[in-house]
């Protein structure tokens, strides 16, 4: 073999698994602190904080600002210019200038009783690696339950937005953990298979689900959380006992989201660096990809779906999500797309909560089986 071709090899496996571990690695996973607050300040006399500008400090609707100790709850941004953002601040006060924070939709950091007032239970999903922590908040009479899935490298927080209107309608909403979560057992491999075996958990919390009284079940998955949904559709043998699904800017298409994500780091040929991730990815932790390809290989059972995606995201395409709408027409599935103009990443609801939470009481409460 040509030294020159050897090398060629030799770099494309070395590219592919670092990238592959950015992937798999939940560590990499884990958000950071990466912007910085510039201190309280006041813009015509409204409360407000100013923060360094960056590429998400702008972004549109309202976001928790989070920090190591603290909280708060920021709206609009007010005014953007030399290097500085001030944006309306919501809840709490400003942290104080040069505090290291980061800005995430997830706009509680408690459970449901300290954010939401809601009562719940800390429950255990028997799962086939342990024992996963979840919150049960109980919905009345009802016996249709939510199963509640977050995304790579997030926690139960990111299910708390839709709990309020979920409870109105009745329905019971187990917001779950799953394998390599903080808290919950490891994989074997300790690696993400970024919804290829995490599925299984998500199956483990249907069977707690309908042990303790439930009927009806909804999956409800945030990005990685919606790949997880997918694919108790597309592997478990339950999968006909769910009645129907909401996704959040779902990972419907890994090779269109690592494309995506190559795009948005400057990369050269990221269409050849997402397919060199994904083989040695695949390799490494024996994912098959191409069955999370939604809109080519759709599941066998396909419940009524409510698709969210935000137009703005930089995470994951919202392209890929138009595209398994349009497959959905052709293929016999009922879904009901809706897109979120300028939201970022799984921030659907914080640019809209309103239309978000009408768009959700329309879908489920159009179903009597699910609300009685």
């Amino acid at each position: 073999m040509p030294i020159l071709l050897v090398v060629a090899v030799l770099a494309l496996l070395g590219i592919g698994w670092y990238y592959s571990g950015q992937l798999l690695d939940p560590a990499q996973a884990r958000p950071g602190y990466g912007d910085v607050s510039l201190g309280p300040t006041s813009v015509d006399g409204v409360s407000s904080v100013a923060l360094k500008k960056a590429s998400d400090t702008t972004d549109a609707g309202q976001w928790a600002l989070l920090w190591k100790g603290g909280a708060a709850q920021v709206g609009e941004v007010l005014t953007d210019r030399d290097g500085k953002v001030e944006r309306k601040l919501l809840k709490g006060q400003a942290p104080p200038a040069g505090t290291p924070v980061r800005l995430s939709p997830q706009m509680w950091p408690g459970d449901p009783k300290s954010a939401l007032g809601l009562d719940f239970q800390n429950v255990n999903v028997p799962t086939g690696l342990g024992d996963m922590p979840a919150w049960l908040t109980p919905g009345g009479k009802g016996d249709t339950w939510v199963i509640a899935v977050h995304g790579r490298g997030g926690d139960r927080n990111e299910t708390l937005r839709p709990i309020p209107t979920l409870h109105g309608l009745g329905m019971s909403v187990l917001s779950i953990t799953y394998r390599n979560d903080e808290g919950a057992p490891r994989s074997p491999d300790g690696f993400f298979h970024l919804g290829d075996s995490e599925w299984q958990d998500v199956e483990s919390a249907t069977k707690y689900a309908t042990a303790h009284g439930a009927k009806h079940l909804v999956l409800y998955g945030w990005s990685m959380g919606g790949a997880i949904a997918e694919q108790v559709l597309a592997q478990s043998p339950l999968a006909g006992e769910v009645d129907a699904v909401i996704l959040d800017a779902p990972a419907v298409s890994w090779d269109k989201t690592l494309v995506l994500q190559g795009q948005d780091r400057g990369l050269p040929m990221t269409g050849l660096l997402a397919w060199d991730a994904e083989l040695v990815a695949g390799w490494r932790a024996g994912i098959d990809f191409g069955r999370m390809e939604l809109a080519d290989t759709p599941p066998a059972h396909k419940p009524p779906t409510l698709l969210f995606h935000g137009s703005a995201d930089t995470t994951v395409p919202v392209q890929a999500s138009r595209d398994l709408a349009a497959a959905a027409r052709s293929n016999g599935w009922p879904l009901t797309y809706v897109e979120v103009s300028g939201a970022e990443h799984t921030a659907s609801w914080n640019v809209d909560p309103n239309g978000y939470e009408g768009h959700l009481r329309d879908f489920l409460g159009g179903r009597p089986d699910l609300t009685r």
